[in-house]
């Protein structure tokens, strides 16, 4: 660069004194009447050709190292310059511009006909990469002739060139080029740049810069057009990616499983990807990669879904979480690739719940009760819900076609029914068991519900949901048995948000009821403090539109409850004139203080009486003396205090299953006593109950006389022990009532 710009402010220094000359020299011509000396085309020709053609050939086949980096120096150089600079400002016809343009190219054709494309056809037959390395040398030396041929002849460049609108000297020596060199050899150079990467993805190590090279060479002798590296070369490496990966995708087919052959197709991808980013044109990377695809995993997608031991199914069931990823994440890049393997993530999940629903179905054909509060049915919901609700999010992104699938699946076994019971009812009773419970805390209820309205948004019968929900909340708010207010308004929430204000209007109607009667409670309760009442009564207005729709039947009430509604009444009709009072009884609850009398003989004593009726009093009084023999017969040991409910239970069904009547008495059979005893209890027998149970109310009265260990049992014991134990015993054991007590 030195030497070329020292040259350049000589040359500058000699047009400008030779400019001077010509003038000067033209002047004395007109003065003298002398004619300056004419150089001929051969002469001129022969002078340049020999004295800086002739020497950059040589120089280019020696190598540059021995000229010192330049071809010729300054005074030679002028010297051509000038030479060249006179010949094309002669006057015609003696004006040799055209003749100096023409022969600069032919002076190029001739060194490449007879030096540079021998060269390349001898090196073609000894291998690739020494083809590659000889085009890699011609064509740099061919760069460094241009440069020198332009320098030569720039004269050209700056006045014919422009006048004659020709192609530049460069242009025309890249043309040379590929005309006469590329065009006689590209088919070797593809070969041999093809059979580089053929031998790279069979594991060997190749020259990713001279392939790099070897590809530029493409863009520049077309001086950016890619038609030539399209044609020659990329449509057929495309043929041989075809074919290679053919022969693979049978090989890797045989021989391995659906993970392993996926692991295989995702290296393959990785390392075309890294092939286009080292040396192949940006351009080619999607249609190269549409062929690999195409040839190893959309040919054999179904194959390798389906693959028997470790298609998709088997990776589903074993919980193959990375190679489920790596499948979708390769199924992904093809057209409709996803379709095929969400339907069987659909049928798969599917069967997993239609296997929960067949569960069920199998207990009860066993012999198991069937009723409406099946946790563990829901509680297998719910887990299957979690476990792919995950998979769905992490292992496919949640890409909608699997949600759609996963939906689709639990839309389909979350409606089958089982047994006399909908999976509707289940859901509520299972919902009603969390809103009840005391040992959850907020957010782990919280957390609950939202499943289960999870679960619930797959359901078809949500009018059906909703109606049983609305009576089951109303027992709780009603007998004051949710364990919080928050929870409730949650889960209202969470309703509203999955079907909309419709849908919860009455259910937050009925929390309303509560929430605004509050303040007109406490009036009432200073109100009935004046009547100096014997008994504590509060009353719960539902507003009508709001609540279920509950029968009212004909129930005589003690005197003393009776001036209590008239109370109410006149309280209420002050205040609310226009609104009209329906008293519905049976939703009502009653509790006795155990120090005063017994429950469970209170309980009694209605039954009898609503038996026998309150006209014979021979049979009352009768009764009544029974009542305290049980009572005497079934208190805990002395000092104990309160009813042992572990003597209750067993010993009635006992009674219960030899059909035996208490004391021989008709109008008190044993089922009668089995059913207050169990409801109190907390469980229902064959028949349907007649008495509320409230769970804490009984927890207060055992703890309160001291029988804290009949209340541990009642409450804290395990779902149906007690009664299966007793079962034992009367069956197996032949168990006696007297043994019952001791």
């Amino acid at each position: 660069s030195h030497i070329e710009h020292i040259n350049h402010i000589q040359l500058r220094s000699h047009l400008a004194n030779r400019k001077h000359h010509y003038r000067s020299q033209l002047i004395r011509n007109a003065m003298t009447h002398q004619t300056p000396a004419i150089i001929a085309l051969e002469e001129g020709w022969n002078e340049i050709r020999t004295n800086a053609i002739d020497r950059l050939e040589d120089i280019l086949e020696d190598g540059l190292s021995g000229s010192g980096g330049t071809v010729l120096d300054s005074k030679g150089y002028i010297k051509v310059y000038t030479t060249c600079f006179d010949m094309c400002n002669q006057k015609e016809p003696n004006n040799h511009s055209s003749d100096l343009y023409d022969r600069h190219g032919e002076a190029i054709n001739f060194y490449l006909a007879q030096t540079v494309l021998p060269a390349l056809r001898e090196k073609a037959s000894q291998g690739g990469s020494i083809l590659l390395s000889e085009l890699q040398l011609r064509w740099s030396n061919h760069q460094i002739m241009n440069k020198w041929m332009t320098k030569f002849f720039s004269f050209l460049d700056r006045f014919y060139v422009k006048r004659q609108n020709r192609p530049t000297l460069s242009e025309a020596a890249m043309t040379h080029f590929k005309d006469s060199i590329y065009e006689e050899i590209k088919r070797d150079i593809s070969t041999a740049i093809i059979s580089l990467i053929e031998q790279e993805r069979e594991g060997n190590m190749i020259d990713n810069t001279l392939i790099k090279t070897s590809i530029e060479f493409y863009n520049n002798i077309s001086m950016g057009n890619l038609e030539p590296y399209t044609t020659d070369l990329e449509i057929p490496l495309l043929d041989t990616t075809r074919e290679y990966y053919a022969k693979k995708r049978e090989e890797w087919l045989l021989m391995d499983s659906t993970p392993e052959y996926l692991i295989k197709v995702e290296q393959a991808l990785t390392e075309e990807e890294n092939r286009v980013r080292d040396y192949l044109n940006p351009a080619s990377e999607d249609k190269l990669l549409h062929v690999v695809e195409d040839e190893i995993l959309d040919r054999v997608k179904t194959d390798l879904l389906h693959k028997e031991g470790s298609g998709c199914w088997v990776l589903l069931a074993n919980d193959k979480s990375e190679d489920l990823q790596r499948m979708f994440r390769l199924f992904s890049r093809l057209e409709n690739g996803l379709q095929p393997m969400a339907s069987i993530v659909e049928k798969f999940i599917c069967g997993m719940g239609n296997e929960i629903v067949q569960q069920r179905q199998s207990r009860l054909d066993s012999g198991e009760k069937d009723k409406n509060d099946d946790p563990v049915f829901v509680k297998a919901f719910l887990e299957l819900h979690d476990k792919y609700f995950a998979v769905i999010k992490t292992d496919f992104t949640g890409h909608h076609a699997f949600q759609k699938a996963f939906k689709e699946a639990f839309v389909t076994f979350v409606n089958k029914n089982t047994g006399n019971y909908t999976n509707a009812e289940f859901m509520c009773t299972y919902c009603d068991r969390l809103l009840k419970s005391p040992k959850m805390s907020e957010v782990e209820v919280e957390d609950s519900l939202e499943k289960i309205v999870q679960l619930f948004s797959y359901l078809t019968e949500k009018d059906m949901f909703a109606d049983i929900y609305r009576h089951q909340l109303a027992r709780r708010i009603l007998n004051d048995r949710s364990a919080s207010n928050d929870a409730e308004k949650v889960m209202i929430t969470k309703l509203k948000i999955k079907c909309g204000t419709q849908f919860t209007s009455k259910m937050e109607g009925m929390l309303n009821d509560l929430a605004i009667g509050a303040d007109s409670r406490k009036e009432f309760v200073e109100q009935m403090k004046k009547h100096n009442s014997k008994i504590v009564f509060g009353v719960q207005v539902l507003t009508t539109g709001y609540w279920p729709t509950y029968s009212s039947p004909s129930i005589t009430v003690p005197d003393e409850m009776t001036k209590c509604i008239d109370i109410f009444k006149t309280f209420h009709d002050q205040r609310h004139q226009q609104r009209k009072l329906s008293w519905v009884l049976s939703l009502g609850s009653a509790s006795c203080d155990l120090s005063q009398t017994i429950l469970f003989t209170l309980a009694l004593s209605i039954e009898g009486v609503q038996s026998v009726g309150r006209d014979d009093e021979n049979m009352f009084k009768h009764l009544q003396e029974e009542e305290e023999d049980l009572y005497d017969y079934l208190t805990a040991v002395p000092g104990c205090g309160g009813i042992d409910f572990d003597t209750i239970i067993p010993a009635f069904l006992i009674l219960e299953d030899r059909r035996v009547h208490w004391l021989g008495n008709e109008m008190v059979p044993s089922q009668t006593i089995l059913n207050i005893v169990c409801d109190l209890a907390g469980r229902h027998s064959s028949e349907e109950p007649r008495f509320s149970f409230d769970s804490v109310a009984v927890m207060k009265q055992c703890v309160k006389m001291s029988n804290a260990q009949a209340a541990a049992n009642l409450i804290g014991g395990h779902s149906g022990l007690i009664l299966k134990c007793a079962h034992i015993l009367s069956f197996e054991s032949h168990f006696t009532m007297k043994k019952g007590r001791e």
